[in-house]
């Protein structure tokens, strides 16, 4: 059975969406949504629509999975249990403090109309998510740690970005070698935030803007560099577009713990790793992967929402149960 698949919003995730799809052949691109203009917009698939993001409810059964690219801030939160009310659908929601609560809403949306939805689908919260998981269930008396980076926050980078003066800027979140050192060798620190991360800011200023009173505002800044050692470079628009353009990230998420007789443990270290060209691309593609599995969730009868701790893993490939366990087992 071919999936058929729709996109909401074609920022970078969508057009990631898009790459994604064509390259799992169970799968087709149905139609593209978007809140601006569709005249104005081209996409890579040749013959799939561009349609008004108003419209969508007309393609309630031309669909069998939306996967939803608008942001965790002001998006998701209305996006997925509105579309949920039509579709099967997948989303990024990344807040992780509001994460029990954009649940409970799309629960009771997509149980009341009989559809499947997955939030909360990426890397993190996602894949490091499984991660831990499986690390705290082998290792019960142990300690996860998770390190972000090197790579570029965007959100962060759209905070600076918004500072009165500021004309672009890329920020990076880069891990600590000395913590990182620390938690790989089994000791178990205590870490605070500053202790964990540094964040490194390239800024263009426009001309004539105070730089002096931007790089303050960017170090003060609450909930994104107050608690963190930061550094602002500040570079040209030419320097910027040359050196920074591209969107990596990545990081590990490490837990170790003990087993044996607690007079002489054995220590030991579980690390998962991610080392990232392209975040929103990364991302797309375990979106993709986690389609697969809404759409045959809601085949066998599950509705309501669900998380990566609810799916299969055999869900998420398009070989039968023989083949996986002839070729992975």
């Amino acid at each position: 059975m071919t999936i058929r698949i729709g996109i909401l919003g074609y920022g970078n995730l969508g057009r990631g969406v898009e790459y994604a799809v064509a390259q799992n052949p169970d799968m087709e691109l149905a139609a593209v949504f978007t809140r601006r203009d569709p005249a104005s917009m081209t996409i890579h698939t040749p013959g799939v629509p561009v349609v008004a993001a108003s419209d969508v409810e007309s393609w309630k059964d031309k669909i069998d999975v939306m996967i939803l690219c608008g942001g965790s801030a002001t998006d998701l939160p209305v996006q997925t249990p509105a579309m949920a009310r039509w579709f099967n659908v997948v989303d990024s929601f990344d807040t992780h403090a509001k994460i029990p609560e954009h649940f409970a809403a799309v629960d009771a949306a997509a149980k009341a109309a009989g559809t499947t939805a997955l939030i909360s689908v990426g890397w993190d919260p996602g894949m490091f998510s499984l991660n831990r998981l499986y690390a705290g269930a082998i290792l019960p008396n142990g300690k996860d740690y998770t390190f972000w980076g090197k790579g570029v926050s965007q959100g962060h980078s759209d905070a600076i970005r918004r500072i009165e003066g500021v004309q672009d800027a890329r920020q990076y979140t880069v891990p600590v070698p000395a913590a990182l050192e620390a938690v790989r060798s089994g000791a178990q620190p205590e870490l605070t935030t500053r202790q964990k991360h540094t964040r490194e800011c390239y800024v263009v200023a426009k001309p004539g803007a105070d730089t002096a009173r931007i790089e303050n505002e960017i170090k003060t800044m609450p909930n994104y560099f107050a608690d963190y050692d930061t550094t602002v470079h500040f570079i040209s628009q030419e320097e910027l577009d040359r050196d920074h353009k591209g969107i990596p990230h990545g990081g590990c998420v490490i837990r170790t713990g003990t087993t044996g007789d607690a007079a002489a443990p054995n220590t030991h270290v579980l690390e998962y790793s991610l080392k990232l060209d392209s975040n929103p691309e990364f991302t797309s593609s375990v979106l993709v992967a986690y389609t697969r599995a809404a759409a045959r969730m809601n085949a066998a009868g599950h509705t309501g929402a669900a998380t990566v701790f609810d799916v299969a893993p055999a869900l998420l490939r398009p070989e039968d149960g023989e083949t996986l366990r002839r070729t992975l087992l």
